[in-house]
């Protein structure tokens, strides 16, 4: 295949995110959002959002990053934060996910998006400790609006979401503080146990 002919297989081959449905219903509480539903709202969130990184950020490399960073999930299947059976084969499936999906590529193409999806998973620049914090969040500010939907039908614990967000702050100390208060919020309504 010439590159150009990889380059459209790959993007036709992302198409199959859409298919991928996650357990966070929208801000209205009507459906659950997809992946690239997901995906849009993360690099939305990066550029709008980008003042309050803890450090400066490249935000083209931070969209690209959040932009990619589930396209393993058409492999591996999206899995549930909470769930704790199917966090313990997770990385692996992502893995293997990983190397067929970036595969599609051209070997350039291949490199660069490869390593943002291990850069991203790694969170260790400050462009991946900012992107997991937006991954972390989004759904946060879901389940406030949708008035914790998605906690209330899966039984979550306020004690899991904190778990869970244990270095959401390395990537903004705003957001994880408006994020900290929302979970308060919801715990003391009873939408999460």
């Amino acid at each position: 295949m010439t590159d150009f002919e990889k380059q459209i297989s790959f993007i036709l081959e992302l198409d199959k995110i859409k298919k991928i449905t996650r357990q966070t219903y929208l801000s209205d509480g009507s459906r659950k959002e997809n992946d690239a539903e997901h995906s849009w709202h993360l690099a939305l969130m990066a550029f709008v959002l980008a003042d309050y990184a803890n450090e400066p950020i490249d935000v083209l490399k931070t969209m690209k990053m959040v932009l990619l960073h589930d396209v393993i999930e058409i492999d591996a299947g999206d899995t549930y934060a909470y769930d704790t059976e199917g966090n313990k084969t997770k990385r692996e499936r992502e893995l293997k996910a990983a190397d067929r999906i970036f595969g599609l590529l051209p070997e350039k193409q291949k490199a660069e998006y490869r390593a943002l999806w291990d850069e991203f998973e790694a969170m260790e620049t400050a462009e991946a400790k900012f992107a997991n914090m937006l991954d972390k969040v989004q759904p946060l500010l879901l389940n406030d609006a949708s008035g914790g939907k998605s906690w209330e039908e899966h039984g979550v614990k306020k004690a899991q979401v904190l778990a869970r967000n244990e270095r959401t702050h390395e990537g903004s100390e705003t957001l994880w503080s408006y994020a900290q208060s929302l979970i308060e919020k919801n715990a003391q309504k009873g939408k999460l146990q």
